[in-house]
């Protein structure tokens, strides 16, 4: 098992990536192969000076950054030498299995599109965010933000995805999924949410148990929860701001804290062939970190396997 990091990409890289990867070793005692993708001496005088050791790790040194502000199409064309598109050069010959970024969301974006490809089937892949439950529980919402616009059908197959994930990251044995919703009954909605309806309450993969509203997000009532790009940003940034008004409260609310991005890492991009996690920009240690662990933990339990013979 071969993990690929971009060690260049985020506001403070490269050495809170260097620093989560101090956090992943004291943390696992089975760590994966790392390949370290950025500038090689910036690396390796950062590794020399957190004191990590050069076991599990290979760097790969790159010539080019693509930035946060640079158009994602063109700085993959046009910085070829760079980690963003070195690592999905890697990631498509076979040389690492999962690649993670906290750099250029839209590079991330294209770069798993147009270099691994979709699973079988799959009309759009799909993005999804961990929603903690008031219960002390977590569920999943997908998509949130890589398809603003979408047909029934491909809210249907997130909803396959999504149950996949739940089932074998999170760890619930029957998730419920449900679809959002501005009421809670059969025939409310948009255009979009009266045609899914249906399709999601006959597909056999999935347990749906209908709608949901907003106001259900955050408590017990659905373990994967679907909706179109456009209305799962919102929610996404929405549920990112209770963190950080927390924050500026001077509040300590153990639900609350659970809205930290950095518990999770990064986002994992659904139904594409291998995992690729999109970080934060401003992704710490911690960040880094668990986004190597959902990475490694995606490829132990198969994931992409699994939604590939769901979805077939």
């Amino acid at each position: 098992m071969t993990i690929g990091i971009d060690m260049m990409g985020g506001d403070y890289a490269p050495l809170e990536a260097v620093k989560g990867l101090s956090l992943y070793f004291q943390s696992t005692g089975t760590p994966a192969s790392l390949l370290l993708l950025g500038d090689q001496t910036t690396i390796e005088n950062l590794l020399d000076e957190e004191g990590i050791s050069r076991d599990h790790l290979t760097i790969v040194g790159t010539e080019q950054v693509i930035d946060m502000d640079d158009s994602p199409t063109r700085a993959l064309k046009e910085k070829p030498k760079s980690s963003i598109a070195v690592g999905f050069q890697l990631l498509a010959s076979g040389k690492m299995d999962a690649f993670i970024s906290a750099g250029n969301t839209g590079a991330m974006l294209v770069g798993t599109l147009f270099t691994i490809k979709a699973l079988e089937g799959v009309i759009r892949p799909a993005i999804s965010t961990i929603v903690p439950k008031v219960s002390g529980g977590s569920g999943i919402l997908l998509d949130v933000g890589l398809n603003a616009d979408c047909k029934p059908e491909q809210l249907n197959q997130f909803a396959i995805m999504g149950n996949v994930y739940a089932q074998l990251i999170l760890g619930v044995e029957k998730p419920r999924v449900a679809l959002i919703n501005v009421g809670e009954e059969e025939g409310k909605g948009n255009l979009l949410a009266q045609s899914a309806y249906p399709l999601l309450k006959e597909n056999k993969h999935i347990h749906f148990i209908g709608n949901i509203e907003g106001r259900d997000l955050l408590m017990d009532k659905a373990d994967v929860m679907v909706c179109e790009g456009f209305t799962g940003n919102i929610l996404l940034k929405m549920a990112e701001s209770l963190y950080e008004v927390g924050r500026m409260r001077n509040l300590d609310d153990e639900f609350f804290n659970r809205f930290n991005f950095e518990n999770y890492g990064g986002t994992p991009v659904l139904g594409v062939a291998k995992p690729v996690i999109i970080g934060h920009g401003i992704s710490g240690s911690l960040a880094f970190s668990n986004m190597i662990k959902l990475a490694q933990l995606m490829l132990e339990k198969k994931v992409m396997e699994k939604m590939k013979e769901e979805l077939s």
